[in-house]
This record gives structure tokens, C-alpha cells and sequence, in this order.
């Protein structure tokens, strides 16, 4: 009888027996308690089911409600009563209901017995670690919380409230340094017979009585007064969440659990029957003598955590809509915006396509409609090109167009004609986004129409405006997206490196260079395009300098790659 359990129920009867019938299997003596709120027809069927077992005890019982007091009382009378019924135990393990023994229990009797004297119980101070979760940290040793947080938030709070503004802070008894820790504790007889044994055990309780969640100070702080050997840490597995909640694990856990080696996990749920059947039943499958060590699953819930707190990159639902400052990024996966690309050159749409063998679109937040790659109407998710249904929410547009087409690059157009007021931002801050732009572009469709020059020239200044403020955008200490930005005249006059460079990013290379290349828009008379708007009094300063007498054209057996001529 070298280890004693002393077991907190106050729910899952039928687990509760069957785990109790495992202890007790394995010659561990046990001590119960029941909550006191259970019914007594439902208290008194669980004492009669396990009537037959000889070494158990059941304690007084007391309320158990988190965060008070309860929890700390039950403990201690279960306690006396393992002490008191069964003087040949050494370790008292601390567990409740739903809690499961992983490995054999021989393997933690052996565990214990080759440390006679060691206590293995969290302790740590407030100022150690940053487990506390609700902005009471030191606080709940120096105020007092006579009120529940769950039942009575309104006083709870209104409390705490009036004793900071008074400045009221209890004195700790004794000079004692209050440790924090786990519920869950494996304690030597001496340690825990000094702690309940101790003549100034009626002013420590008088304290942690209106200390907030005793349950996790009272004995960490006392084992420290006594203890010959503490090892801070618990032999129970138990992860909590960002909240400060437990963890449930389910059947799907099963794996995770064998991988912690550890002795006892908790919180199960009462209907995993393949864990119960798994841990209790199947010795064969047990896992090997070694030291628990739930630091090797650390990672896995740390993972968890984010995805709860913030989601899968590009994936939102109605329960994590976007707050400026507080969501994911926008997107899941890269993706290339090309400015001022479809104006310069000649089908550069299919050509960048058959490069890069990547899905390129048109403009997708064109005025009329969204011009996805091959004239789709309908793209994957079932995303219409519709400009009112996109126009709706366009970053949910985006961000869905992104998602459901994963693994695949996308491509698109941008341009001062489109209808991204409410978006460029988004995109601009997006790590995701690849954004090359010509600025300038939008002038050489206008260079080539037949329209009234006094339209042109408003066209022009309206265009010249909206990219100007949409530049300054992506040049913003804001901005995240992998941006470039050429004027016209840069780009026209050595056109081939910044296209290989594009290309490079986006992960299309070629040593040998590009074997195709797009042609560019005839720009012979460019220039002096240029010219009359400024003589009529627009000044067209985002295409950069271009001379009057600037033009291109193409020499005969130059396949379409253009040459600039001064």
C-alpha cells in the first residue's frame, strides 16, 4: 500500500466507478468525495455500487464550486481520511472523477517508490510564471473574494472594484510566500500529515478561504513550508486553453495521450469509450516505462491555441469576422497583382498564363463585372463574376477566391479604373500579395482612342488622381505586400529585367532568360501625346520623362520584343 488516491466526483458516476475500480485493482486503497450538490439518491447509488470494494473511504462532503473554498475543504478531509485509514501509504495522488490512468498503475507505484520523499506538486510564484488568465495575478493573495466569479460576477467585480479604490490589501500570515500551481498533486505522507497536522493550520485556512481559486495556492504554498524535496511539476496531464479552461480530450486524442508517457490525464470526456477501453483494459498496448513527459504534445496545443485564437490564414467564419488589428492575414497563399501590365502589352494575360502555367484573370474588380481567367462566369466556391454580389464584401471576395483555389497561384489586374477604394488596403497590408505595377500605364489606351481630346484630358486627370493616391497607398509604412513599382518610361526602356524579375518572384526562373516575350503596344507619338495634355494644363507626371519625339517599334525578325527609339 504504497500509494493511496485520494478522488474528487461530483459528475460521470459510471466513469467514476470504473476508474476507482482500476485503483483499486492494483492495490491502491482509496478516499472519496463526492460533491455535495449531487443528489443524495445519486450519492447514495455511487456508495452503494462500489460497496464491495474494501479499502475505500468516503469524506465528508463538502460544495465544490470553482474558485472557492470547496474544493480546498473536500481535499483536506479525504486526505485526513486516507491518513487516518491507511497508515501504510506513502504517496497520496490527488485526482478526480475524470481523470484516467494512462499507463499501468505498477509503473507509477514503482515511479514513487524509487522516490520515497519527493512531492510532486506545481509551485511556482505569480512573478514566475504567466499562467494567470483574467488580470488577477498577486492580487488574489492580497484582496479578498468572498464572492463567486461564476454565480456572482456583478459582486465579484464590484468588490475587487472598491478594494482597490480604498486601497485595502490583506496581510499574508506568517511572512509565507504564496506559490501557485496545478489542482492535481502526488504528495508524500509526511508532507501532507505536516500540512493538515500544523498548529497554525486555522489561520492558513482563515486566508486562502478568501483567496481567489485556492484550490491552486493553498496546498502548492504550504508544501513549500514542509517539503523535504518538491518537484514542480504534476504527474497528471492537463492542458488548458487560451481562456484558462481545460482541455476535453476525446477519442480522437488517443495517439496524443500515448505520445505524453504520462501517468494520468484529465479532463476525459465521459463518453470516450475508445480512450476507457484503450488505458484500462488493454495492458498490451501500454506504453513503455519512461518518464512522462507532456512537454512532446506542448507543440500540438500551442498549435491549437493559435488556430483557435487566430484562425486559419484566409479562412474566416462567422465567429472570427475581421477586427482591424486583431485578425489573421487577409489571404492564405500568394498571390501576383500586375498594374498597368494588360495596358502595355499585347495579350499579356495568356502569355503570362502559358509562362508561368499559373491562372491568370482580368481585372477582377472591373465596373461591370469580374473578368475571371477563360471568361468564367463562375469560379471555384461558386464565387459569380457579378460585380453587386462581389462588390457586397470584396474582401471576402478576394479572400474566398484565394481559399477555394489553394495550392494553385493566382494572378490578376489592377487599375485606376477599377473599383478598389475599399480593398487596397487590404491588399496592400497583405504579406501575400506580389505587386507589380507600371504607373502610367492607364494612359495608352487613351493614347489610342479616337475620343475627344478635351475627354481624354479629363479622363486623364481623374486617372492620374486615383492612382496617385492609390501609389501612395502601397508606399505606406502600413504596407506588407512585396511591392514594385516602375514609371512607364523606367519599364519601356529596359523592359526585360523587370519582367524576368517579376517572373523570378513569382517562382517561374530561367537561367537562359525568357524563350517568349509579349509584345509591346505600339508607342510611336507617345510622347507627344504626353506633350498636348500637358499644353492643355494637365500635367501627366506618373509616366515619367517622356521626350516628344519618343516612340517605339519593332525591327523585322525581332519576334515581337521590343526596342525603344530616341
Amino acid at each position: 500500500m504504497s500509494l493511496g488516491i485520494v478522488m474528487l466526483v461530483h459528475t460521470a458516476f459510471g466513469r467514476a466507478e470504473q476508474v476507482a475500480r482500476h485503483w483499486a485493482a492494483s492495490g491502491c486503497p482509496l478516499a472519496i468525495h463526492v460533491d455535495k450538490s449531487v443528489p443524495r439518491k445519486a450519492h447514495a447509488d455511487f456508495v452503494e455500487a462500489l460497496s464491495d470494494l474494501p479499502d475505500l473511504r468516503f469524506a465528508k462532503r463538502h460544495r465544490c464550486e470553482w474558485g472557492m473554498w470547496g474544493l480546498v475543504a473536500a481535499t483536506q478531509d479525504a486526505s485526513e481520511v486516507m491518513l487516518r485509514a491507511f497508515p501504510d501509504v506513502r504517496h497520496v495522488y490527488l485526482a478526480s472523477g475524470s481523470c484516467l490512468p494512462l499507463r499501468p498503475v505498477q509503473e507509477l507505484i514503482d515511479y514513487l517508490a524509487a522516490r520515497p520523499h519527493t512531492d510532486f506538486i506545481e509551485s511556482a510564484t505569480t512573478a514566475d510564471v504567466p499562467w494567470t488568465i483574467g488580470g488577477l495575478d498577486e492580487e488574489r493573495f492580497t484582496l479578498r473574494f468572498p464572492f463567486s466569479w461564476r454565480k456572482n460576477r456583478y459582486l465579484f467585480d464590484k468588490y475587487v472594484a472598491l478594494q482597490r479604490a480604498v486601497g485595502f490589501r490583506r496581510r499574508i500570515p506568517n511572512g509565507i510566500v504564496p506559490h501557485m500551481g496545478s489542482q492535481w498533486w502526488c504528495l508524500t505522507r509526511q508532507t501532507l500529515s505536516a500540512v493538515l497536522q500544523d498548529p497554525e493550520r486555522p489561520v492558513y485556512d482563515r486566508y486562502f478561504s478568501k483567496v481567489w481559486i485556492p484550490d491552486e495556492s493553498y496546498f502548492q504554498t504550504l508544501a513549500r513550508q514542509y517539503s523535504r524535496q518538491i518537484e514542480s511539476r504534476s504527474l497528471t496531464l492537463s492542458k488548458f486553453d487560451y481562456q484558462g479552461k481545460p482541455h476535453i480530450f476525446y477519442d480522437d486524442h488517443l495517439q496524443l495521450l500515448r505520445r505524453s508517457d504520462c501517468f494520468v490525464a484529465r479532463k476525459i470526456w465521459p463518453y470516450a469509450n475508445r480512450l476507457y477501453e484503450a488505458f484500462l483494459t488493454d495492458q498490451a498496448s501500454a506504453m513503455k516505462r519512461t518518464e512522462p513527459n507532456p512537454g512532446k504534445i506542448d507543440r500540438i496545443f500551442a498549435k491549437a491555441v493559435e488556430r483557435r485564437v487566430r484562425g486559419r490564414p484566409g479562412l474566416l467564419m462567422q465567429s472570427r469576422f475581421p477586427v482591424e488589428g486583431r485578425e489573421n492575414r487577409t489571404t492564405c497563399a500568394p498571390y501576383s497583382v500586375f498594374e498597368g501590365f494588360v495596358e502595355l502589352f499585347e495579350n499579356f494575360e495568356p502569355w503570362l498564363a502559358r509562362v508561368t502555367g499559373m491562372r491568370v484573370h482580368g481585372h477582377l474588380f472591373a465596373p461591370a463585372r469580374a473578368e475571371f481567367a477563360d471568361g468564367q462566369a463562375v469560379m471555384a466556391g461558386a464565387l459569380s463574376d457579378s460585380a453587386a454580389l462581389r462588390d457586397y464584401n470584396k474582401r471576402a471576395f478576394l479572400t474566398s477566391l484565394i481559399w477555394n483555389t489553394r495550392g494553385e497561384r493566382q494572378c490578376f489586374q489592377m487599375g485606376p479604373g477599377d473599383e478598389v477604394e475599399d480593398i487596397e488596403w487590404d491588399i496592400a497590408k497583405d504579406p501575400n500579395a506580389q505587386i507589380s505595377v507600371i504607373s502610367g500605364a492607364w494612359a495608352v489606351p487613351l493614347f489610342q482612342s479616337n475620343a475627344n481630346f478635351a475627354d481624354l484630358r479629363s479622363e486623364a486627370a481623374r486617372l492620374q488622381h486615383v492612382e496617385a493616391e492609390h501609389l501612395k497607398v502601397l508606399r505606406s509604412q502600413w504596407a506588407r505586400a512585396r511591392v514594385r513599382i516602375w514609371t512607364m518610361a523606367e519599364f519601356v526602356e529596359s523592359p526585360m529585367e523587370p519582367l524576368q524579375s517579376v517572373l523570378d518572384e513569382i517562382g517561374h526562373s530561367n537561367p537562359r532568360g525568357l524563350a517568349e516575350v509579349p509584345r509591346m503596344a505600339d508607342l510611336s507619338g507617345f510622347g507627344q501625346f504626353l506633350q498636348n495634355l500637358k499644353n492643355q494644363g494637365m500635367h501627366p507626371y506618373l509616366m515619367g520623362d517622356f521626350r516628344a519625339d519618343t516612340g517605339v517599334h519593332e525591327p523585322p525578325g525581332n519576334r515581337g520584343r521590343p526596342y525603344l527609339v530616341r
